[in-house]
C-alpha cells in the first residue's frame, strides 16, 4: 500500500473543511441580511481581517499592507486585526478610523506586553489581545523576530484583562479546555485558530468547533475561527458550526499584494456577497439564524 503521511495541519484542515457540504432551501427564503453586532459595534458582515504583522510596501506604494487592508476594513465596515509591531507602526493603523484589535504577542518581557495594550487602548483601539500559540517554538520558547517569548499563565491573562477597558480577545484556542480557561479569566472574544499549521496535525479548528461553542454556552464570549477561511462559503459553515464570525487570512494576500486598499475591499466585499448568497439559498434571513441543520458531513 503507497501510504504518505500527511502532517500539514493546512492540508488536514482544508481537506475537512471540504468534505462539509450544503443543502439548500429556497422555498420562504429572502434575500439574507450580513450585518452582526458584535462586542458592542454593528459591521456589515461577519467577515474580518487577519493578525497579520511585518507587511511591506508592495509595488512602491506609499503606505505598507498593514494600513492598506485597515483603510480597506474601514471601508467595508468590518472589524480589523493586526499583530506584532511596535506603538509608532500601530499609531498610524488606529489613525485609519479601522476599529481594530491589538493583538500582541507573548513577549517575555512583561512589561512589553503590558505597555503594548495600555497603548492601544489609549489610541482608540477596539480591543486587545494575545495568541497564545506563539508561546513554544521548536527549541523551548518561541523567538520572533529576535523577541523572546513566555509562558502565559490563566493569572497571568487575567490580569490583563483587568488592566483594560476594551474588549479582550485571545487568538489560538485549539480546545474546551483553554476556551473555558479564556471564559474564566474574562475574555471577550477568543479566535479557535492553529496559526496556519504551527503544530502538526492539529484539529481543523472547524472540527472542534461545535464543541467549543458547546463549553461556552451561556459565557458571553464570542468565537471568531480562522485558518483557510478564503470564501464566503467558509464563512458561511463557520458559522453553521457555532462561530459568531471568521477570519480571512492569506487568502486575502494576492489581492493585497496586487490592488492594495481597492483589492482588498473587493475581495472582503466579494466574501460577503458569496455568504449572502448562501445565506439566502439556505433560508437564513440572518447571521444569528445560521445553525448546523444545512451542513451534511
Amino acid at each position: 500500500m503507497d501510504y504518505t503521511r500527511l502532517s500539514d495541519a493546512n492540508v488536514i484542515t482544508q481537506k475537512y473543511m471540504d468534505s462539509l457540504l450544503i443543502e439548500a432551501r429556497y422555498i420562504d427564503s429572502v434575500v439574507a441580511d450580513t450585518s452582526i453586532d458584535f462586542l458592542g459595534d454593528t459591521f456589515s458582515m461577519p467577515v474580518m481581517t487577519p493578525a497579520f504583522s511585518h507587511l511591506g510596501n508592495y509595488a512602491g506604494r506609499e503606505h505598507n499592507g498593514l494600513e492598506e487592508y485597515s483603510m480597506a476594513a474601514k471601508e467595508c465596515n468590518i472589524l480589523n486585526f493586526c499583530g506584532m509591531m511596535e506603538n509608532d507602526q500601530f499609531k498610524i493603523i488606529a489613525d485609519t478610523g479601522a476599529k481594530t484589535v491589538r493583538i500582541v504577542k507573548p513577549y517575555a518581557d512583561n512589561g512589553k506586553v503590558k505597555d503594548q495594550m495600555q497603548y492601544a487602548e489609549s489610541v482608540g483601539a477596539f480591543g486587545v489581545g494575545m495568541d497564545i500559540d506563539h508561546i513554544f517554538g521548536d527549541k523551548g520558547y518561541d523567538v520572533v523576530v529576535g523577541e523572546d517569548m513566555s509562558y502565559q499563565t490563566a493569572d497571568m491573562l487575567r490580569g490583563y484583562v483587568e488592566m483594560v477597558k476594551i474588549p479582550f480577545v485571545v487568538k489560538g484556542v485549539l480546545s474546551v479546555s483553554d476556551a473555558v480557561k479564556c471564559a474564566d479569566i474574562g475574555a471577550k472574544a477568543i479566535i479557535v485558530s492553529h496559526h496556519h499549521g504551527r503544530i502538526p496535525y492539529a484539529v481543523p479548528p472547524m472540527m472542534v468547533l461545535p464543541e467549543i461553542k458547546k463549553a461556552l454556552e451561556g459565557r458571553d464570549v464570542k468565537i471568531i475561527v480562522d485558518c483557510g477561511i478564503a470564501s464566503g462559503a467558509d464563512v458561511f459553515k463557520a458559522l453553521a458550526l457555532g462561530a459568531d464570525a471568521a477570519a480571512v487570512g492569506r487568502s486575502m494576500l494576492p489581492s493585497l499584494e496586487t490592488g492594495g486598499v481597492s483589492g482588498v475591499r473587493d475581495f472582503i466585499n466579494h466574501v460577503g456577497d458569496e455568504l449572502r448568497y448562501l445565506m439566502s439559498c439556505t433560508g437564513f434571513a440572518k447571521v444569528s439564524d445560521i445553525d448546523d441543520s444545512v451542513i451534511h458531513y
